[in-house]
């Protein structure tokens, strides 16, 4: 099986997809640019603030990306490179797509606000204060992991601090000429792009050598700024330029593709069980998340991107087609390791790790380019540069969204004043960075990270049961949502229960906690969305 007909497949698979079954979700929802996106009506020029499309794709694609859709598909490729590939297309396609469209949509119809806010007002204000502890809770441990990730390869790759610093800069000058200076974008693109490829220059000529726990402290003051500074000033523009990275990333690769013409080594199935991964079921729809699947998309999409939505019909392309780019990625990762044999590459996973994996694969396809002449080493350094860039990128993005969470959690519906936890950013972040601080201090957030995963999805399971039961209010058919719901479910709650009872077995009962409680909680919010459905309103609810 050669590598270029599945890279083919998939991307004519899902520029079908976006055509048919995305207008299919967008007449269903009947978006419109006849109602008003609240980056219009609620301005505040901080979290509120209208964005161009291509811009706002940018953000939001960088957010979402981050390692997930490298990491996943090459780990879960232990259980055969066709359970992943089929995963990849039928989740981004008819679960995923549909999960950050449906989250997009829905949040503009509520003001902007998150998931939790739509679970109260057609669950309860119980199931909201649920959902949003849960989700803060999630957040502050993606700021911790992500922090000790990007501090490691700062540490081991001192170019890749240079660079990063040198984009924080490039973006602020990048949002001033844009929104201050009312710049071309195109010019303001060109030239960012110029100056971006002039930091990665200079991170090789001037590396900076600084110790671990000094990045840490830079990092958590980094993302202090980055919640509280306007979106417009920063997050947005630098998401907006890092995305250029990955792009020039996915490009480059799939033509080297074109080039290498891989065949594919990897078996196409291996064992129903793995170890250190799990079961097929359910571990394979856990592990390989952001390229199919993740609850932090509805997260970013309800967070950060419903506020900047300039008009209804950009959601379609920056929800649905941006998690199908993702599904792109996907399946370049997916192939990065295919032409090794099974053996040779469980041997790079489990000495080298995944993005090491991914990040030499990937090398191997653009210096086949004969037209670049790029070295095998100058290209392995670009690879890992772009995944850390965007793991920076997921840190800032889950800062701000947890200090949203972290105010709504406060907020008071109908009062006009507020508590100063929901009015003052400044403090609301301060506490969100300070919990997230601890735990990476602690040395103890790595230890839950095989909870994450089942975190993550349940995450996606509960936004798509609060999109159900707001679809069900309008009167429209639920089947689009309701059976990727129903799945999800499935998937996660499977994976607590065996996570509950191999971690009581390994006595590490602070696991074993976590997953009992987690499932508890995705259990209870099932029920009162079930006594809601049951109740089968006639008449339509739709939010002012």
């Amino acid at each position: 099986m050669s590598g270029i007909l599945l890279i083919l497949f998939a991307i004519i698979m899902f520029v079908g997809a976006y055509n048919v079954y995305g207008g299919y979700i967008a007449k269903k929802l009947n978006v419109s640019n006849a109602n008003p996106t609240p980056s219009h009506s609620m301005y505040d020029g901080v979290d509120y603030c209208p964005a161009k499309s291509p811009v706002l794709l940018g953000h939001h694609f960088a957010s979402i990306a981050g390692a997930g859709p490298i990491v996943g598909p090459i780990i879960a490729a232990s259980f055969g490179w066709i359970p992943v590939y089929i995963w990849i297309l039928i989740g981004a396609t008819f679960i995923g797509g549909v999960h950050d469209y449906t989250s997009i949509i829905a949040s503009i119809r509520h003001k902007g606000k998150s998931i939790g806010q739509i679970i109260e007002n057609y669950i309860g204000i119980s199931g909201k204060k649920l959902f949003l502890i849960f989700s803060w809770a999630t957040l502050i441990l993606i700021m911790a992991v992500f922090t000790i990730i990007v501090a490691d390869t700062f540490t081991h790759i001192p170019s890749s601090g240079t660079s990063s610093v040198l984009f924080i800069f490039l973006a602020i000058l990048f949002g001033l000429s844009v929104y201050r200076f009312k710049a071309p974008l195109w010019i303001s693109s060109t030239v960012g792009i110029i100056f971006l490829s002039l930091a990665i220059y200079l991170g090789y000529i001037y590396p900076l050598q600084l110790d671990r726990n000094t990045w840490i402290i830079i990092l958590l003051i980094y993302i202090f700024l980055a919640s509280v500074t306007p979106v417009w000033i920063l997050l947005q523009p630098r998401d907006y330029l890092n995305s250029f990275f990955l792009y020039g990333l996915m490009i480059a690769g799939i033509i080297g593709l074109f080039f290498t013409m891989p065949e594919i080594h990897l078996s196409p199935t291996t064992n129903f069980t793995v170890d250190k991964v799990g079961y097929l079921f359910p571990a394979l729809f856990v592990t390989v998340a952001c390229g199919a699947i993740s609850g932090f998309h509805s997260i970013v999409g309800s967070g950060t991107t419903a506020k900047q939505l300039d008009k209804e019909t950009d959601a379609k392309i920056i929800g649905y087609g941006g998690m199908l780019i993702e599904g792109i990625l996907a399946v370049l990762s997916l192939l990065s390791v295919a032409s090794l044999d099974q053996e040779h590459f469980l041997e790079i996973l489990n000495t080298k790790g995944a993005v090491a994996a991914f990040s030499t694969g990937v090398a191997n396809f653009i210096h086949n380019i004969p037209f670049l002449n790029v070295p095998i080493d100058a290209a392995t350094s670009f690879a890992a540069l772009a995944v850390s860039a965007f793991a920076l990128t997921s840190l800032d993005t889950a800062t701000r969204l947890a200090r949203y969470s972290f105010q709504e959690f406060f907020e008071i519906k109908d009062r006009k004043e507020q508590s100063i936890l929901v009015k003052n950013r400044y403090l609301a972040t301060a506490v969100t960075v300070l919990f997230g601080a601890a735990l990476t201090l602690s040395g103890q957030s790595m230890s839950i990270w095989p909870v994450f995963g089942s975190a993550n999805q349940l995450l996606a399971a509960i936004a798509l049961l609060a999109i159900t039961v707001w679809v069900a209010h309008l009167n429209i058919d639920t089947k689009f949502t309701l059976i990727p719901m129903l799945f999800m479910f499935a998937v996660t709650l499977t994976s607590l229960l065996m996570l509950f009872y191999t971690n009581i077995l390994s006595r590490n009962y602070t696991l074993s906690f976590v997953s009992l409680l987690l499932f508890i909680l995705a259990v209870l919010l099932a029920l009162q969305a079930y006594q809601v459905l049951r109740k089968n309103h006639k008449e339509p609810i739709i939010a002012k």
